[in-house]
């Protein structure tokens, strides 16, 4: 995993909860905390920061997971504004992630291993297949609450498989009130 994203949970738990609790966190999931956003991180290491923060706050890693996503959005945007403000919204940006944002990324962080989206779009609805070892698909669900929130977006996200429940590929239905 990439160090921009242990790098966006230190900053979103410092945050929210302060640097001593960040500090706890770090200390309870055995890591030092040192993260360049170009390094390359153990996924075990994330697993063991959400799980001490899941301790630290009493939501489950799901809900950790989901939580981050979403309160890390606006440093995410901050961070890389052209993928923002190139884009006329949140399915028009979530359209855009394997051909555009994630080969950016790659670009940017040699050896990224993003997760690969696949899109059905219906009009007032578009299912999300997401298939990734990492099975992180509650942060994909709270990055895109967070990009729905940042275009001012109301968005009913529905997951209706997933790898967690022994499914190949999770699936989430996001639908926009009409």
């Amino acid at each position: 995993m990439k160090g921009v994203i242990f790098g966006l949970l230190g900053d979103t738990v410092s945050t929210a909860l302060g640097d001593d609790a960040w500090d706890a966190i770090l200390a309870r999931a055995g890591a030092t905390g040192v993260y360049t956003t170009l390094g390359s991180y153990p996924d075990d290491e994330l697993r063991a920061l959400v799980e001490a923060t899941a301790d630290a706050t009493g939501k489950t890693p799901s809900e950790v997971l989901r939580w981050f996503g979403n309160a890390a959005m606006p440093t995410l945007i901050a961070l890389y504004p052209h993928f923002f403000a190139e884009r006329a919204g949140t399915r028009d940006l979530l359209l855009a992630l394997n051909a555009i944002v994630h080969a950016e990324v790659r670009k940017l962080y040699p050896g990224a291993a993003c997760p690969h989206f696949h899109f059905r779009d219906d009009g007032n609805r578009l299912v999300i297949g997401y298939r990734s070892s990492r099975k992180l698909c509650r942060l994909a669900h709270g990055f895109i609450e967070g990009v729905a929130t940042h275009f001012d977006e109301t968005i009913a996200i529905t997951h209706l498989q997933c790898q967690h429940d022994g499914s190949p590929s999770c699936q989430m239905e996001l639908r926009w009130p009409h």
